[in-house]
């Protein structure tokens, strides 16, 4: 990008042909656009990358990740960040590269969502021990938010005697193991 600022315009350029359709560029035309695809970044669909804040206002945050566009993400994905700036560094989700507008779909919640199970994988992997915060009881155990998103922590497992009240428990932060994932239903 930065070589773009050190091109100058051809001195002797002659207007009248390029209006009348009679102008020759000295580079082929797929010469022209190789060198135009090559500014550009190359994104495929369900990545997650690091994009800039561009622009923000009440309804929509502007991200650009260097593609032929900026993508518009709805302001209420960064409700739990309301320090957000202009020149912000974020990680976004690629949905799509165009919707019915041409517009480039991008998603923050998907990419907390993509970076959250791939920590998770890795603290099964590992055998780590992970922090987490009783939301609410089920019927047959409780619910625990680790790294955002929903756990399951059946009953049998809360302590090595049976619980009789699971409400001591709720709005809690505990230490918890991962023992089994579920890939399929997305089940921890």
């Amino acid at each position: 990008m930065e070589n773009l600022k050190e091109i100058k315009p051809i001195a002797d350029f002659n207007w009248d042909e390029f209006e009348q359709g009679e102008a020759v560029a000295s580079a082929s035309r797929k010469e022209q656009e190789a060198a135009y695809d090559n500014t550009l970044n190359n994104v495929k669909d369900q990545e997650v990358v690091i994009g800039t804040v561009t622009e923000i206002n009440k309804r929509d945050v502007l991200v650009d990740i260097g593609f032929k566009s900026s993508g518009r993400i709805s302001a209420s994905e960064f409700r739990y960040n309301p320090e957000l700036k202009v020149g912000d560094k974020v990680e976004v989700f690629i949905e799509s590269q165009e919707d019915k507008k041409g517009q480039l779909v991008l998603s923050h919640r998907q990419a907390r969502v993509a970076r959250s199970w791939d920590r998770i994988n890795e603290a099964l992997e590992k055998d780590e021990v992970v922090r987490g915060y009783v939301k609410c009881r089920t019927k047959g155990g409780m619910i625990v938010d680790i790294f955002g998103i929903e756990a399951f922590l059946p009953g049998s497992q809360i302590d090595v005697r049976p619980i009789r009240d699971y409400d001591a428990y709720v709005d809690k932060t505990m230490e918890f193991k991962i023992v089994k994932i579920n890939q399929d239903f997305k089940n921890v």
